[in-house]
C-alpha cells in the first residue's frame, strides 16, 4: 500500500512540451492527428488480421496484439497531455501519476517481449522450416504473449509500489509531459538508491533480455540466409524480416538512449524529445511499416475494405 502520511504531495504539475501558447496550438493538432493515425492504423490492422484466415499465422498472431499495446501504449498519455494543452490544466494528482506511470512501464515492456517473439518466430521460420508448425504452435503462441504481459505487469508493479513508498515533499514540477520513472526519481525528498538500483539492474535485464533475443536471432537468420546458393531467395528471406527490423530499430534506437544509463546523465529537454519518438511517433508507424511492404497484409486490407463498402 502507498504511504500516503509519508508524501506531502497530492499532485504533481506537469509542464509538457512548451509553455508557449502558440506552439501548444499546432502541439494540440499534431499530437491529436498522430493519436488518431495510430488508434485508427492499429484498428485496421487487428481487424484485417482478424477477417482473413490467411493471415491466422503465428507472425500476424503477435503483430495483432503488438498494434494492441500500442494502442494502449500512447492511450495511456496522448488523451492527458491533448487536455493539458487544450485546457491549460498542468495538473495530474499523485495517485494519477503513479497509474499513469504503471501502465506506461508495462506497456512499453510488453511491446519490448512481443518485438522479440517476432523475432523467434522469424527464426524459427527461417532455420528451422520443417519443425515450424510444431515449434510454434497456436498454445505456445498464446503462452508467449501470456507471459510478455504477465512480466512486464509485475515488472511495472514492482517499481510503482517503490516509487508510491518515497516521500515528495519539495518541488512539484515535473518537466515532461506524462509521469515517467526519472523525472518522479528527481522530485523526492527520500533516498531512491534502491529505486535506481532496481531500475538500472533488474530494468536493464528486463529491457536488454528481449533485445539480445533479438539480435541473436538475426545473428543466425543472417548465417542461414547467406549460405543460401539463390539471390532471389535471400532477398525473399531477409524482405519478410525487413518491416520488423525497421520498428526494432525505431523502439530501442530510442528506449535504450533514454533509460540504460545513470540517471545523473538525465537531461530533461534531450529526453522530451526522445520520448515523444517511441511512445507516439512509432506506435503511429507502425501500421505503415508492416502493410505497405507487406503483400498479405494489402491484400487483408483490400477485403477489409470491400467488406465495408
Amino acid at each position: 500500500m502507498l504511504r500516503e502520511n509519508q508524501s506531502h504531495m497530492t499532485e504533481f504539475l506537469l509542464l509538457g512540451l512548451t509553455s508557449d501558447p502558440k506552439q501548444q496550438v499546432w502541439l494540440f493538432a499534431s499530437f491529436l492527428a498522430m493519436y488518431l493515425v495510430n488508434v485508427i492504423g492499429n484498428s485496421v490492422i487487428i481487424a484485417a488480421i482478424q477477417g482473413d484466415a490467411h493471415l491466422h499465422t503465428p507472425m500476424y498472431f503477435f503483430l495483432s496484439n503488438l498494434s494492441l499495446v500500442d494502442i494502449c501504449f500512447t492511450t495511456v498519455i496522448v488523451p492527458q497531455m491533448l487536455v493539458n494543452l487544450l485546457t491549460q490544466r498542468k495538473t495530474i494528482l499523485f495517485t494519477q501519476c503513479l497509474s499513469q506511470m504503471y501502465f506506461f512501464v508495462a506497456f512499453g515492456i510488453t511491446d519490448s517481449f512481443l518485438l522479440a517473439a517476432m523475432a523467434i518466430d522469424r527464426y524459427v521460420a527461417i532455420c528451422n522450416p520443417l519443425h515450424y508448425t510444431t515449434t510454434m504452435s497456436p498454445k505456445r503462441c498464446r503462452l508467449l504473449v501470456m507471459a510478455s504481459w504477465t512480466v512486464s505487469h509485475l515488472h511495472s508493479l514492482t517499481h510503482t509500489i517503490l516509487m508510491g513508498r518515497l516521500s515528495f515533499c519539495g518541488p512539484n514540477v515535473i518537466h515532461h509531459f506524462f509521469c515517467d520513472v526519472q523525472p518522479l526519481l528527481t522530485l523526492s525528498c527520500s533516498d531512491t538508491s534502491i529505486n535506481e538500483l532496481l531500475a538500472f539492474t533488474e530494468g536493464s535485464i528486463v529491457i536488454m533480455s528481449p533485445f539480445i533475443f533479438i539480435v541473436v536471432s538475426y545473428i543466425y537468420i543472417t548465417r542461414t540466409v547467406l549460405r543460401v546458393p539463390s539471390v532471389g531467395a535471400r532477398y525473399k528471406a531477409f524482405s519478410t524480416c525487413g518491416s520488423h527490423l525497421t520498428v526494432v530499430a525505431l523502439f530501442y534506437g530510442t528506449i535504450i538512449s533514454v533509460y540504460i544509463r545513470p540517471s545523473s546523465t538525465y537531461s530533461v529537454t534531450k529526453d522530451r524529445v526522445v520520448t515523444v519518438i517511441y511512445t507516439v511517433v512509432t506506435p503511429m508507424l507502425n501500421p505503415f511499416i508492416y502493410s505497405l511492404r507487406n503483400k498479405d497484409m494489402k491484400q487483408a486490407l483490400k477485403k477489409l475494405t470491400r467488406r465495408r463498402e
